[in-house]
């Protein structure tokens, strides 16, 4: 019998991937919603929903027309900038939203699978695992926090998906992220600022969308952290960019993180310990250089 996933957030980044990677699923009937037009390349196979998850009302009668078995939740104000500009909408979307799908999920017994971050970490500690204690330094942070402890306290089936410096090549040419930037921003023969003082584990894409679908799979539920298991300073990884694609490495210049004019604080260190994933999901991250490999074989040439 096939499960029915609903993913929101469809246009974008993790979410096109996450619908990359159920299409080619025999057992998982498919709907994808996100606001306007339908971006995915393929149309077909699946249904699609133009809707606002910020609008209770239209939500729940979605969720009750189409029943789903779960809900992968996508939908993000991710800018920590903007999130501190306006700390309204960043709460509206990060978390209201979530208030909405969980109030769903407990009358229609869906299980609710949401995607969070390490930046809910103040990054003086890490790497972290699940059960460490969350203190986040800026509004972005705080907000996915506060939907986390929404689920957490919530009486449906709930699991919380923490990831990292998400990168990868989308399915949507307009979108980008870091080693996108740092290549293309070097094929240009632009100088680039690169921090040395921030340390992650980046996640290729279609690792964070595999863990989502194996957890609705085996409706696994709780907290999983999904990342790499490789730290770097950010530095490091615009290097690595460099050098795989033979690219100029003295147009990047390695600065502290206090050289850049925002006045947002973010986590320095963080990382994230993935034994649970690893037992519980079978969860098997690329490293960089594989990572790099992958997205070298889906650009255009």
């Amino acid at each position: 019998m096939k499960k029915k996933i609903l993913v929101t957030g469809s246009n974008g980044f993790i979410g096109q991937e996450i619908l990359h990677q159920a299409l080619a699923a025999s057992d998982i009937e498919l709907v994808a919603l996100s606001r306007g037009e339908n971006r995915f390349h393929k149309r077909e196979g699946y249904t699609y929903l133009s809707a606002d998850v910020c609008d209770e009302e239209e939500i729940a009668r979605l969720i009750d027309e189409f029943r789903p078995d779960a809900v992968i939740h996508t939908v993000a104000m991710a800018n920590v900038d903007e999130c501190e500009k306006d700390p309204a909408s960043c709460r509206l979307v990060n978390v209201e939203s979530v208030k909405y799908l969980k109030k769903a999920a407990e009358k229609y017994n869906f299980h609710l699978i949401y995607l969070s971050t390490d930046f809910i970490f103040d990054g003086l500690n890490g790497p972290y695992s699940e059960q460490d204690e969350p203190n986040p330094l800026n509004e972005y942070g705080k907000s996915k926090l506060e939907a986390e402890d929404i689920l957490r306290n919530s009486n449906c089936k709930w699991s919380i998906v923490r990831t990292i410096l998400v990168y990868g090549a989308p399915h949507e040419a307009s979108r980008s992220n870091l080693v996108l930037w740092v290549k293309k921003s070097l094929e240009a023969g632009t100088e680039i600022k690169v921090v040395t003082d921030h340390f992650r584990m980046p996640t290729l894409v279609s690792d964070v969308a595999k863990a989502c679908l194996e957890i609705a799979h085996r409706e696994a539920e709780g907290v999983f952290h999904i990342s790499s298991d490789e730290l770097f300073s950010i530095y490091e990884i615009a290097l690595q960019v460099a050098d795989f694609w033979n690219l100029d490495r003295s147009l990047i210049t390695p600065v502290l993180s206090g050289s850049f004019p925002s006045s947002v604080s973010r986590p320095s260190y963080t990382g994230f310990v993935i034994d649970k994933a690893k037992v519980e999901l079978d969860f098997r991250p690329h490293t960089l250089k594989e990572g790099l490999l992958e997205i070298s074989k889906l650009l255009p040439t």
